[in-house]
């Protein structure tokens, strides 16, 4: 750890080497998934490379600060699964039986044109809204750790993170009744 401190960022792959095997043992038994493991596994790592100059070795061990970073990022990637209903045994036959409206939107748009609009919606973002969606979304943080990463309280952060929500929201929606996509596929499930 004093190695990647000091900038040698070969040390990285020296840490990945030693404990990688441990890591992916936790986020397996964490999230149940040997893919979604993987990830978390990556994604320590990543964080570890990028938090390395907070490590304090007077308040414990490389081991045992890896494995919290472990133990808290396959937690927080499994709530993100449960959420999306990842675990669930229902199928998309089922769930559009039970919930039609989900089933429409989600016909609505092919994949790759929800990504892009999507894209497009978050690039319209101001500053600290795109960035704390983006570390919430994508990098799978909890408002805590996102506050501690921007220097910014968890009172600011959860601010930034709805008022976020809620323009992207409308520009999502401005887009989708722009396109009449909406009305179409209204126009095709009445029908």
């Amino acid at each position: 750890m004093s190695h990647l401190q000091c900038g040698h960022d070969d040390a990285l792959g020296v840490l990945f080497d030693r404990y990688h095997r441990l890591v992916l043992t936790v986020a397996s038994k964490i999230v149940r998934d040997a893919s979604e493991a993987e990830d978390v596994m990556q994604a320590v790592f990543l964080e570890i490379y990028r938090a390395a100059a907070q490590f304090d070795r007077s308040k414990g061990a490389t081991k045992a600060w890896i494995l919290q970073y472990a133990y808290h990022r396959a937690i927080n990637r499994r709530r993100q699964l449960t959420n999306r209903c990842f675990y669930s045994q229902v199928s998309p036959e089922e769930l559009d039986r039970v919930h039609p409206a989900t089933s429409a939107s989600r016909n609505m748009l092919q994949a790759q044109e929800r990504s892009v609009l999507i894209h497009e919606a978050l690039a319209k973002l101001k500053g600290r809204q795109k960035e704390v969606l983006e570390l919430a979304y994508f990098d799978g943080l909890t408002m805590k750790e996102i506050a501690g990463q921007i220097g910014e309280s968890v009172g600011n952060v959860r601010h930034h993170f709805y008022r976020g929500l809620d323009h992207l929201r409308l520009c999502l929606e401005n887009e989708y009744s722009s396109t009449g996509a909406i009305r179409e596929e209204a126009a095709r499930v009445g029908a």
